[in-house]
């Protein structure tokens, strides 16, 4: 009786398979191509960036991001077995980066997305589909301006100068509306106008503080949330 035991009977279970079925130049292709596309998603990112605290952190990450996702598509691929378990390990993952801009969304979605067809191996349409995608982003973002919201807080000690106020905040914005009023013990009054303003001409805030009765004026940019 042969009890030998070779190298290909101590991997029998289907390691020596996998390690055959596995092609260096396809993956390469592959990782290439998502750091490519990952690379323009950078480059478009910092391109469209609109606000004021840059993180280059988040923009390094979109680029990882695309080449771990074709690395995992590239894993499964081959191995239905392999891609259930993924499926598994990967939901129990939890990221509690709190995304304040939805276009940091869009961001994310588009690199996995990149990342799963470059791991699939559709590389003409990732890259058709990267350079539609920028084109868009480009133009709305760089080309298309939107008036930004403010809140405008106005505390005063005399409700009879409201009618002026309104009259001052309704001739030197395009749109306003009140968002609360509050009265504090003392007949201390304070207004809260949501107000998109014309060019960013913050002069009639000046106007307001010169009126009798107004203690103060603070303008604020204004995301949509609010809390009174």
């Amino acid at each position: 009786m042969n009890t030998t035991i070779n190298f290909s009977d101590i991997f029998k279970s289907s390691f020596l398979e996998n390690t055959t079925s596995f092609s260096v130049i396809d993956s390469l292709i592959a990782i290439a191509t998502a750091f490519a596309v990952g690379l323009f998603i950078y480059v478009v990112y910092k391109k469209t960036f609109a606000g004021v605290l840059y993180s280059h952190t988040f923009s390094i990450s979109l680029i990882v991001m695309t080449m771990a996702t074709a690395l995992i598509i590239i894993g499964v691929s081959s191995n239905v077995l392999l891609s259930l378990g993924m499926v598994g390990a990967l939901s129990i993952v939890r990221f509690r980066t709190p995304i304040k801009d939805p276009m940091d969304i869009v961001y994310i979605f588009w690199a996995i997305a990149s990342g799963i067809l470059c791991g699939a191996g559709f590389i003409p349409l990732v890259i058709i589909g990267a350079i539609l995608i920028g084109l868009v982003l480009l133009f709305f973002i760089n080309r298309l301006t939107v008036e930004n919201p403010f809140l405008l807080i106005i505390r005063y000690n005399d409700s009879a100068i409201e009618n002026s106020l309104a009259h001052i905040i309704a001739a030197q914005s395009l749109k306003h509306s009140i968002k609360s009023k509050s009265v504090t013990p003392g007949n201390e009054l304070e207004m809260i106008y949501e107000i998109r303003i014309k060019k960013n001409d913050t002069e009639f805030v000046n106007q307001i503080t010169k009126i009798d009765g107004v203690q103060s004026a603070m303008m604020l940019s204004y995301d949509g949330n609010f809390t009174a």
